[in-house]
């Protein structure tokens, strides 16, 4: 659960990187939606499904960006985790675990669909997009990784009304996990110190 997490953060940030000139409606809608999100928080609700067919795992939580490269991202149920980016180191915490992961943001994100909501100018670096047409009251694009290192075969983004709605993730291994962002407000001005993390005391500090 917990290296899921990881990598479905890695997924939630990388996919706003880049402008995108097309006249599918959704992928318009992915680039007014860029064009707008320069900053944005909200909820999400989030399920991961196994191909095995084994039960679904849910959890909810709440995000913060603000791009370029700032993010916060919090797990509060069922399992608490925080993943803090200043835009240039990710802090990652496992309350349960007290510890502390530290990566740069490069080594974090690499090439992995992550900047839905703090990327940097990298999307059409890493993905070809593909129009999916509107269904279930969405307007769909399918983000294809140009590389095979990546964790996800294939990243779908639902849109409506300029917004995002969903993103749903296919690893290589079939597993399936399905974010919906709930409370989405664009243009907020987060406070600077919510990307600040400072390790807890006592906690186990992995990295640098």
């Amino acid at each position: 659960m917990r290296h899921t997490l990881r990598r479905v953060l890695g997924a939630v940030l990388l996919l706003s990187a880049a402008l995108v000139h097309a006249q599918d409606s959704g992928i318009v809608q992915l680039e007014r939606f860029l064009q707008a999100a320069a900053s944005a928080e909200g909820r999400f609700e989030q399920v991961v499904s196994a191909a095995s067919g084994d039960r679904p795992e849910y959890s909810r939580g709440s995000f913060v960006f603000q791009r370029p490269g700032k993010f916060r991202w919090e797990y509060e149920k069922p399992y608490p985790q925080l993943l803090v980016s200043d835009g240039q180191k990710l802090w990652t915490w496992d309350p349960d675990l007290n510890q502390v992961t530290v990566q740069p943001m490069g080594d974090a994100l690499g090439a992995t669909p992550a900047s839905i909501l703090a990327g940097d100018g990298s999307l059409e670096r890493n993905f070809r997009l593909v129009a999916e047409g509107e269904h279930g009251g969405m307007a769909w694009v399918r983000a294809e990784p140009l590389s095979a290192d990546g964790p996800f075969a294939e990243v779908r983004i639902g849109l409506s009304d300029d917004r995002l709605r969903r993103m749903a993730m296919q690893d290589h291994f079939g597993q399936t996990t399905v974010i919906d962002f709930v409370e989405l407000r664009l243009g907020t001005q987060p406070a600077a110190e919510r990307f600040r993390f400072e390790p807890p005391p006592g906690a186990d500090v992995l990295g640098h």
